[in-house]
This record gives C-alpha cells, structure tokens and sequence, in this order.
C-alpha cells in the first residue's frame, strides 16, 4: 500500500509515498504492517498527515530522525480482512493476484503477478509461457469471475 522513503524532521515521523487511490488512503488503518530488513512487523499508527510533499507518518517506537531513517525503503501494508469490501464494482489489486488469465476462447495466458498504474489506467501483469501486460480496462477484461479464481479478456498474445 506504500513505502517509506525516509525521515521527515527530527521526531520520529517518516515520508510515505503512498500507493492507495489518494494520498491519504494509509491514515484509514490504526496499525501498520512493515517490512524491514528482519521482517514484517507490525506498527501502530500514532499520527498521519498529508504535506504538500505528500503523506507523513508517525509510528510507534519510531521517536527520532535516525529511528524513522532506518524504515526507509521498507514497504508498508495492511492485511487483507484491514481493508473490508471494496464496494459495489470495485475491487482491490490484492484480490486480482494469484487468479487465472484467459482469453475468450479458454486459453489460459497465465496468472495476475500483479499491476501497475500508468496515469488513469491500471495494467495486469501476466506471467505465464511469457509475460504479458494487459490494460485492466473494459476493452480487453471482459470478466473477472471471483469465485472461479478466473480473468477472461479479449487479447491475443
């Protein structure tokens, strides 16, 4: 859901670039999981505020400008049941990872590695005999059916 990537002042806050819908998207969550060098581990959230350099955050036992250095480049994340339902028509990239590509025909081109934004739009990233990248936008995906763990799109590797 984002990384941190470095200290912001002398007490402990650190600099988040967040990869949520908005800025402030990782202020909804009272704790934090991140990963650094030994591991996930999780961090409470003590303060949150957006800047005009974007978000920064305060976490527990993080109290001084070398405390909040040492996160830097550690990814940051909530589980899964943290984040609830994504709402009607919506869904969250997590629950796209891991699920069956085909194409109209049932051919499998692989499984969602995961996406990446390019400006509005979103793009699977398909790893199968090669890996494919396709725009998750309603000219190519066609269907995502949750339950049969399954993408159908309209694409010709």
């Amino acid at each position: 859901m984002g990384r941190i990537v470095g200290a912001f002042g002398v007490a402990g806050w650190a600099k988040v670039k967040a990869f949520t819908e908005s800025a402030d998207g990782l202020a909804a969550y009272g704790s934090w999981m991140v990963r650094t060098r030994e591991g996930w581990r999780v961090m409470e959230l003590e303060g949150f505020e957006v800047h005009s350099k974007g978000p920064v955050a305060k976490l527990a036992g993080c109290d001084d400008r070398d405390a909040a250095d040492a996160l830097r480049a550690c990814d940051v994340a909530v589980t899964r049941e943290m984040l609830g339902d994504a709402g009607e028509g919506s869904m969250y990239w997590v629950d796209l990872v891991g699920l069956e590509v085909v194409d109209a025909g049932g051919a499998s081109l692989g499984r969602v590695e995961g996406l990446f934004e390019t400006g509005d739009t979103s793009v699977l990233v398909v790893k199968g005999e090669v890996e494919t990248m396709i725009p998750f936008v309603p000219d190519y995906v066609k269907a995502v059916d949750r339950d049969a763990k399954r993408i159908t799109v309209d694409w010709k590797a």
